[in-house]
């Protein structure tokens, strides 16, 4: 098995691609290792000290670091560990159910535009920051202002903001009249 790495906008974020498929659909991310216990995967990424984050996508595992420890010092050991886990035949999540699309639900007034909201993101942003080890969801609209949750790589990205204002912000409000500004949560 070959593992592949590919570095991301965020440098405390590496983004490792095992030639197979991680979830077959959605996302999955894990702030901690108590929040892992449901992934045997993330799970064996978090035994590896210095590690602060993990992240799955469809074929992409990304691993967020603290600042205190080299990329030199940790890749070999998370390397390590995503290839005894595929080799091992584990699943990757345990229990049952399909990940959800990851926006939040949202019903009222709005709904309409809400919807046009999570399309754009599903069709053109999703796609893009799957790209570079991340993913952003759907958090709220409120008065013209969208909220997004952004995960993996470009949960504390230098660039995040940047991405959000030129890119995102500019996308929405170009399509979607009602959308007057972009803002990142934390959850």
């Amino acid at each position: 098995m070959f593992i592949q790495t590919e570095s991301t906008p965020n440098p405390a974020t590496l983004k490792f691609l095992p030639g197979q498929t991680v979830l077959e659909a959605g996302t999955a991310d894990f702030a901690s290792a108590e929040a892992a216990k449901t992934s045997p995967l993330a799970s064996r990424i978090f035994a590896v000290n210095g590690v602060t984050g993990v992240f799955f996508g469809n074929d992409f595992v990304t691993v967020t670091k603290t600042d205190d420890v080299e990329w030199d010092h940790i890749k070999p050991a998370i390397l390590g560990a995503v290839m005894e886990h595929f080799q091992s035949g584990a699943p990757v999540m345990e229990g049952a159910g399909d990940p959800a699309s990851g926006h939040a639900e949202f019903s009222g007034e709005d709904s309409e535009i809400v919807g046009q909201i999570k399309e754009l993101l599903d069709s053109r942003v999703r796609p893009a920051v799957a790209q570079d080890g991340g993913d952003i969801t759907f958090h709220g609209f409120d008065r013209g202002v969208v909220y997004l949750h952004m995960q993996g790589a470009c949960a504390g990205c230098p660039s995040s903001t940047l991405t959000l204002k030129m890119g995102i912000e500019n996308l929405l409000r170009h399509y979607i009249p009602e959308v007057v500004e972009v803002r990142p949560v934390s959850v």
